[in-house]
């Protein structure tokens, strides 16, 4: 009995940033008066690469960019953490707290996805313009399918990249490990493109992405999975999983179809450039409100057994070593 109050109270003192952290994405979102890290990881994107994408050398210019912001915001973190800690145990509670929850985004676009629902049952139209605002293509020529398959495709994606794997990153290397993953994939999002201006500088941002997110996207797959309680959706996941041109993309958006038995995919308009993804699934059936019930819950429910995960493995390592 008393090696368990000892356990609770490791879990309690070493995961008390985390789950204050992320309360407050629950209840808070990502509040639009609040500075946020992303856009200054953005803005120093920017200046470095208005600098050098240009030339010859833009691979090896792309990729110590990379290797230096990366490395370099996990550093900052990292002695910024340190600092805290010789000042005030308070301090360093805070800047936890703050850190991780900045690195959580499931609450804004589950609360996105929802509007989404609502714009496109009041009109096509708007519809299309709430989507317009987290999806990367082109949403002016959408049927109103279209719309409530690319929000829904969208939570699954980001179950993925803006909660289970920043949770991954933080086991695996703390606030700093959670803070460079976000700017791995901040990089991913603004130079991680197969086009002429970003081909080879941000060749090795969206291949260290890849590598990021290689983990998290299969287990986001397997915590989907089993937050729906039907396991044997696993062979879905393994079928189609590898269907999409991402190699980690399809593996959240597979469960999501497994679980809602419909189809993802297709073809879709990139401003001006037609892209063909494969088809996730095989039921063409239309999507309604319900839909988008479900897979809230699911991503709710998905988000819950990774905190989970992530406090029981931490408590038993620390308590282990």
């Amino acid at each position: 009995m008393e090696n368990i109050f000892i356990l609770l109270g490791i879990a309690f003192n070493l995961n008390l940033p985390l789950l204050t952290a992320w309360l407050l994405d629950h209840w808070l979102g990502d509040p639009l008066w609040m500075p946020h890290p992303v856009v200054a990881f953005g803005k120093a994107i920017s200046f470095c690469e208005h600098r050098l994408n240009k030339g010859n050398g833009r691979f090896i210019k792309g990729t110590l960019m990379t290797v230096v912001l990366v490395a370099g915001i996990y550093l900052i973190t990292f002695f910024l953490l340190r600092w805290a800690a010789f000042f005030s145990p308070g301090l360093l509670l805070t800047l936890q707290i703050l850190l991780i929850f900045y690195c959580l985004a499931g609450t804004t676009l589950v609360r996105e996805v929802r509007e989404v629902f609502k714009a496109v049952d009041r009109s096509l139209e708007e519809g299309r313009k709430q989507v317009a605002r987290i999806v990367g293509r082109d949403t002016s020529g959408l049927s109103a399918q279209e719309v409530r398959t690319a929000a829904l495709e969208t939570l699954a994606e980001n179950l993925s990249d803006g909660v289970i794997a920043p949770l991954f990153w933080y086991l695996l290397l703390g606030v700093p490990g959670m803070l460079a993953y976000k700017m791995v994939n901040t990089l991913d999002s603004m130079i991680g493109y197969k086009n002429e201006r970003y081909r080879k500088f941000g060749c090795f941002a969206a291949r260290l992405d890849d590598v990021a997110n290689y983990i998290p996207a299969r287990l986001t797959a397997f915590l989907m999975v089993l937050a729906s309680g039907r396991l044997s959706l696993l062979a879905f996941v393994g079928k189609y999983g590898n269907q999409h041109a991402s190699p980690n993309s399809g593996y959240p958006e597979a469960a999501l179809a497994g679980i809602l038995n419909c189809r993802f995919g297709g073809p879709h308009n990139y401003f001006g450039e037609e892209v063909w993804k494969p088809y996730i699934g095989c039921n063409d059936r239309l999507l309604n409100t319900e839909d988008m019930r479900i897979s809230v819950h699911i991503n709710r429910r998905a988000e819950w057994l990774m905190v989970v995960l992530v406090i029981l493995t931490a408590t038993l390592s620390s308590s282990y070593f």
